[in-house]
């Protein structure tokens, strides 16, 4: 580095040239300007108003984020400023001259796509890929196991409460689907069972009426079907991470730290 100021733009640039010439709608500054000096770099799943706290008090002005601050995938379509929710963290934000960059379609265009790479890598099951298709990561395990054993050992590697699942707990498990984020939906992975012979689909979220009742109705018939939700952050916040260990060899003079959002819906 030596020594000299980093701006905003060169971390970007670094962050967003594996993608090739992508353009998309979605990524970019929705904070802060391209210009400003990096004193430290935060990344995040989401900018919530906890995560941009937790950024302020570690000292970093520049926060990279898989999805973004104002509630709503397009961001200009979000609730408007004068609300009181976002108007208390736009006023966060500004007041903190703080930098945030939207970092969601790059990085699932990345080959490997790197989202579905830190999950795999997170589950200790990159050496146990069989094929990756894009939008989704084929796993073929050494040794089947029972849905709920591996629900165990997702709940230990992420560190989650609860997973959501369909199917039955006793079903035996050893080629297995993932699709993370929102790519749960129906058109996207009720397909990948038949194509992939699939006996397990492990998903971020998708609309609960699509392949979770496909996959109900597949184990009310009586075949071995099931299917795991993780929810959407716990899906792509290992790739994250992953991204947050790669910016930090990147650039060794700036400070940048990993901020995890934790669990945001409990069960009561």
């Amino acid at each position: 580095m030596n020594g000299l100021p980093v701006t905003a733009q060169e971390v970007i640039t670094h962050l967003t040239e594996p993608a090739g010439a992508l353009e998309s709608r979605i990524d970019g500054i929705i904070a802060g300007t391209p210009e400003a000096e990096v004193r430290g770099i935060g990344v995040a799943f989401i900018a919530s108003y906890e995560v941009v706290l937790e950024a302020v008090r570690l000292g970093v002005n520049l926060l990279v984020t898989h999805e973004g601050a104002f509630y709503s995938h397009q961001e200009e379509r979000g609730l408007a400023p004068e609300d009181p929710v976002h108007a208390a963290k736009r006023k966060v934000i500004e007041s903190e001259d703080m930098i945030i960059y939207r970092f969601h379609d790059h990085p699932h265009s990345y080959r490997p796509d790197i989202i579905t790479a830190g999950l795999l890598g997170a589950l200790g099951w990159e050496n146990h890929e069989h094929k990756d298709l894009g939008t989704a990561s084929i796993v073929r395990l050494p040794q089947s196991l029972t849905l709920s054993e591996i629900a165990e050992h997702i709940k230990q590697k992420l560190n989650l409460p609860y997973l959501r699942a369909v199917g039955d707990s006793r079903t035996v498990c050893g080629q297995i689907g993932i699709a993370v984020g929102y790519r749960g939906g129906g058109q996207h992975a009720i397909p990948l069972f038949e194509q992939e012979r699939l006996d397990l689909m492990i998903i971020g979220e998708g609309p609960e009426w699509e392949t979770p009742e496909y996959v109900r109705d597949a184990a009310a018939q009586g075949r071995s079907k099931a299917l795991l939700m993780l929810g959407h952050a716990a899906s792509e916040e290992p790739g994250m991470k992953l991204i947050s260990e790669r910016l930090a060899g990147r650039f060794p003079g700036l400070p940048v730290h990993f901020i995890p959002t934790g669990t945001m819906i409990e069960i009561l």
